[in-house]
């Protein structure tokens, strides 16, 4: 049963989604469609399931897993679980693919051998309707083992997109759904996983973990950061004729991934997985110092002979690193974003985040003021701070409001 804050955080995002205009939103769409076409390398996928298997060797058996956005024909994730079917122990695989004339910009297309070849090819169909693929426990081809050869496929009614009724029902009917969404709608597409009680584990960016439709599953333990990938470059294919920065390409070409006659590869250093799925490394227990041992020998000058600053603004104290977070400080701690790779939940309570002004003010966060809004921006601050914010403020060595801060406190302090 989904619950009230799922249903609130659907909403959101909905409702965010809806207030742009039309032309907003053809123009997004535009750009969405050339920067959404990223194809997720095997050895990503590989890491984080077999991640999922060590904690839980039995995590998909019996499972139904759904792909959707991952036409087998193009998509590492169909092609690894029809690989896995067996070993796995799946009970049924789905993935859908979606229509090429609903892309919102004119993309190369043409069917592959393996659509055109299917008796149930149809040429009028093929660019506008998606397609859903199953592969169940049946030797199709009589080979003697089921894998990607025995896959049935039909076209859909629709185009395949994920929020139509079709593929909203094959979701009903999955117990696990597993992909790299459109990242232009990884807000919606996590609501309509919130929405369906899904298990997943899912490719975002990393900055998502703000988004006011994500923090409070993270705080509310129903989704966290995948056990890999974390603070690591992630190489995508790309479709040929796609913008790639001469630096990602070079770095992709260096990890592994030069170009070839398919397509071109890019590298993003912000992307992550976020699940549901539970895996061995958020229960490894963060190992730290205390406060004075911090003050001594920290590697960060920032915390070396300095300690612990107290915000202007709000009942904590400011944690630049994680590595620095005093294992004996029993009160709330903010903390860097990239803390969230390292959290266990077994040892730390999320108490916020400071992206969210209403919860600041729920939390007791005074508002920063006219003489802080003041002296910062004589200092040299930039941006839009106003003295309404109740954004976390610091007043040492500068006046300045840190980056993302995700608000802490310890379990049990040692």
């Amino acid at each position: 049963m989904v619950t009230k804050v799922f249903e609130e955080v659907a909403a959101i995002g909905a409702a965010k989604t809806f207030k742009l205009s039309g032309a907003k939103r053809n123009l997004d769409a535009a750009k969405a469609a050339k920067n959404d076409e990223f194809y997720t390398q095997w050895a990503d996928i590989e890491r984080e399931m077999n991640a999922y298997l060590e904690y839980d060797p039995d995590a998909f058996r019996g499972k139904v897993v759904l792909l959707p956005c991952d036409d087998p024909e193009w998509s590492n994730f169909a092609k690894f679980f029809a690989l896995h079917f067996v070993d796995y122990g799946l009970k049924k695989l789905i993935s859908t693919s979606y229509a090429a004339d609903s892309k919102p910009v004119e993309i190369s297309y043409q069917p592959t051998l393996f659509e055109a070849e299917a008796p149930q090819f149809d040429e009028a169909r093929t660019r506008v309707n998606g397609k859903v693929f199953v592969l169940e426990p049946k030797d199709v081809n009589g080979d003697g083992i089921i894998n990607i050869d025995d896959l049935q496929w039909r076209y859909l009614d629709g185009d395949g997109d994920f929020r139509s009724d079709e593929v909203t029902a094959l979701r009903d009917e999955s117990d696990i759904v597993i992909t790299n969404p459109p990242f232009s709608l990884f807000r919606g597409f996590l609501a309509w996983l919130v929405e369906g009680d899904k298990t997943f584990s899912i490719i975002g960016n990393s900055n998502a973990v703000t988004y006011v439709e994500t923090f409070p599953l993270i705080q509310g333990n129903r989704l966290w950061k995948g056990a890999t990938a974390n603070n690591t470059d992630m190489v995508f294919g790309v479709p040929k004729g796609v913008n790639v920065a001469k630096a990602d390409k070079l770095k992709a070409e260096k990890m592994g991934y030069p170009s070839d006659e398919l397509r071109d590869y890019t590298r993003l250093g912000n992307s992550c997985w976020f699940t549901n799925i539970d895996h061995g490394r958020r229960h490894e227990p963060l190992k730290l110092m205390s406060i004075d041992d911090n003050t001594k020998f920290s590697r960060h000058k920032e915390v070396r002979g300095i300690g612990y600053r107290k915000y202007y603004n709000y009942d904590a104290i400011e944690v630049p690193f994680v590595d620095a977070i005093p294992a004996d400080y029993d009160g709330v701690m903010g903390v860097p974003i990239t803390f969230l790779d390292k959290y266990n939940p077994d040892q730390f309570e999320i108490v916020g985040s400071s992206e969210d002004m209403e919860q600041m003010e729920q939390l007791g966060a005074e508002p920063l003021g006219a003489d802080f809004v003041r002296i910062y921006f004589e200092q040299g601050g930039t941006g839009g701070v106003s003295p309404g914010h109740r954004k976390l403020g610091l007043t040492q060595p500068r006046y300045y409001v840190p980056f993302k801060r995700i608000l802490i406190r310890w379990k049990d302090v040692a």
